[in-house]
């Protein structure tokens, strides 16, 4: 008989936010892939749970994904668990489980805790429509247009970001966001230390100058979608540079200076350019 590969959500933090369902599976598996061994071993002891551990991270998922399934398909039950949360968002595991699934093998979710979901329920920003882009590029450039191509989202959009860079990150926000843009910075949650501020942006980077203990801690960044009325001055200026664009400069040209200047996505000013060439 064929094993079965089950997907674990374990705590983000407080080790007592897992399911009596993920511990009866860890301890019934007959091995457990974990993305840091010496990490996941703190919740198998406290939950004294004897269980193989084997590591399975970002830097060996393929190469061991397919000795992985060979063992799965001569029956062995396995569990794929990440450091904390839901594996495979923003995680390893995606290759794991679509070759598993290629082969006959049954995924089964044991659903439980994650970051993004926690942050957005406590936010205060509207939840029923939301992206999520896991962790921005490092470099400031790229994580400047990856910002631009989300300014004008009409959805709540969600992303994670480092200790390491979130104040640069929080001033690269403020110069395409502006000041007024609600957003939401989510830290240690769940943990002794828990914060979830959610404020304009000049507040935001107050908090994190006031004190280098601020800005420690995984961050989960939540910006509410763009104003309506915002979303239509954005336009209305668009339609009032294009043309004086498009009398000096090509199409592409164009549509990569009005973003600049508008904040909305380059491919969406891009289209509207063709279509005021055509």
């Amino acid at each position: 008989m064929i094993g079965t590969l089950y997907i674990v959500a374990t705590p983000i933090g407080n080790l007592d936010d897992i399911t009596f369902r993920a511990v009866d599976t860890l301890k019934s598996v007959d091995v457990i892939l974990a993305e840091d061994t010496r990490h996941s071993k703190r919740l198998l002891n406290h939950y004294d749970l004897k269980t193989e551990l084997r590591a399975f991270h970002e830097h060996n998922e393929k190469h061991k994904t397919q000795a992985v399934i060979a063992e799965l398909l001569e029956g062995k039950n396995m569990a794929l668990i990440s450091d904390a949360g839901t594996p495979l968002i923003s995680d390893p595991g995606y290759v794991l489980v679509r070759e598993a699934k290629k082969s006959g093998v049954v995924v089964s979710p044991i659903p439980g805790a994650s970051a993004m979901i926690s942050a957005m329920s406590a936010a205060g920003i509207a939840s029923d429509q939301f992206g999520f882009f896991g962790f921005l590029p490092n470099k400031q450039t790229a994580r400047i247009k990856a910002i631009q191509a989300i300014a004008h989202s009409d959805q709540s959009v969600i992303f994670y970001e480092s200790p390491k860079r979130i104040l640069a990150c929080a001033y690269d926000l403020q110069s395409v966001l502006g000041d007024e843009r609600i957003v939401c910075f989510a830290k240690e949650l769940t943990k002794s230390f828990e914060t979830i501020n959610t404020d304009t942006l000049p507040n935001l980077i107050n908090y994190l100058e006031a004190d280098p203990a601020h800005q420690k801690g995984e961050f989960v960044i939540l910006i509410s979608s763009i104003d309506k009325d915002n979303k239509v001055a954005g336009e209305e200026q668009l339609d009032t540079i294009l043309p004086i664009l498009l009398t000096e400069m090509g199409a592409s040209k164009a549509a990569k200076l009005a973003a600049k200047i508008t904040g909305i996505d380059k491919k969406h000013c891009y289209q509207r350019a063709i279509l005021a060439s055509s």
